[in-house]
């Protein structure tokens, strides 16, 4: 989904420290702007901070979003620090349905890239079903930020159902991986170095929040445990759950899904797909009498034809992960080496 609007008419082209101070910026940018796109009965009361009630177990998240360069194929900052919210929820269980909206706008940021960045969020909220209720707008000197930074945090409703907690997780469990592999990662690092390849990498970047609420609709507690594999990659997260569930796990590198075009550029990078972050995938891991069933579900998803049975949760060599190689090897499969990729989201 994307959104179409014209640019509001404004007094000028580039964000600068002269109208970020004296007002030009937050009654006609932020009024005429922010505000109108964004608009809900909470956003329009434009208080310090947004009012509403709640009932029930509530879980709440905070981001921030310095991913470079700001637009890349499949996305931009914009929709990514919506999605990020909004999926780091949903690995809780919850349904994401207040946001706010921080902005570090860099002095010289021209209108025209913010207008698409605004538009970018409207149209992932839409999708995710969230409202912006609250945020603040920050400008700084040229050569202090990088065209734009955003913080996000959101606040979402505890799906009756869920559990979702390391302790839960047993022996027999199924890992499940929703789809495939380093999309989001290769995406921002081909932009950086680049590169061009026969068929066009896109990232990932998506919601995750319907998809999961209907798994622990139909589900409930037998989905133990769900995290998103972002920075650090599918490798980093399943080491996170063998040391926090104090179990093994064994993954079947022939049920890991990675697409040709992706294989081929981390070759390209000497990156390793295990290792490269992802912004609209997920892992589970599930009771083993549900393991199938919800593989189909997830194979039913838009996005989910690709998902697979990648390993098992077991009492053999707690606290590492190990895979059984395409040649029949086995390697155990450390927390990622070095340092992350950088700026990724």
């Amino acid at each position: 989904m994307k959104l179409s609007c014209p640019l509001p008419k404004l007094d000028f082209d580039t964000i600068n420290l002269g109208h970020g101070s004296g007002g030009t910026l937050t009654s006609q940018l932020l009024d005429a702007g922010v505000f109108k796109l964004l608009e809900n009965d909470l956003l329009n009361k434009k208080h310090d901070g947004a009012i509403f009630n709640l009932s029930g177990k509530v879980a709440l998240s905070t981001d921030t979003y310095v991913v470079s360069p700001i637009f890349f194929e499949g996305g931009n900052i914009g929709d990514l620090s919506i999605n990020g919210t909004v999926n780091d929820l949903a690995m809780c269980g919850a349904s994401a349905k207040y946001l706010t909206l921080g902005f570090v706008l860099e002095e010289g940021l021209k209108m025209t890239e913010f207008w698409e960045v605004l538009l970018s969020i409207k149209a992932a909220c839409d999708v995710a079903g969230v409202n912006i209720v609250t945020g603040d707008t920050k400008v700084v000197e040229r050569g202090k930020g990088d065209k734009i930074f955003i913080n996000t945090t959101g606040i979402g409703i505890m799906h009756p159902k869920a559990n979702i907690d390391a302790e839960n997780i047993k022996t027999g469990d199924k890992v499940i991986l929703s789809g495939p592999l380093a999309r989001h990662g290769i995406t921002i690092m081909s932009h950086r170095q680049g590169l061009q390849f026969e068929s066009t990498i896109s990232s990932d970047t998506r919601p995750l929040n319907k998809i999961v609420l209907s798994l622990l609709d139909e589900f409930g507690e037998k989905i133990h445990f769900l995290r998103d594999p972002t920075r650090g990659g599918l490798a980093t997260v399943l080491n996170e759950i063998a040391t926090d569930a104090r179990f093994g796990i064994d993954i079947i590198q022939k049920n890991v899904s990675v697409e040709e075009e992706v294989i081929g550029a981390c070759e390209m990078l000497g990156l390793d797909p295990l290792y490269v972050a992802n912004e609209g995938l997920f892992v589970t891991v599930v009771d083993p009498t549900v393991a199938d069933a919800v593989l189909s579900r997830l194979k039913e998803w838009e996005y989910g034809k690709m998902a697979s049975i990648v390993g098992e949760i077991t009492t053999d060599h707690p606290r590492q992960v190990i895979m059984k190689s395409l040649i029949g090897g086995r390697r155990v499969v450390n927390m990622l080496p070095g340092e992350q990729l950088p700026r990724i989201c």
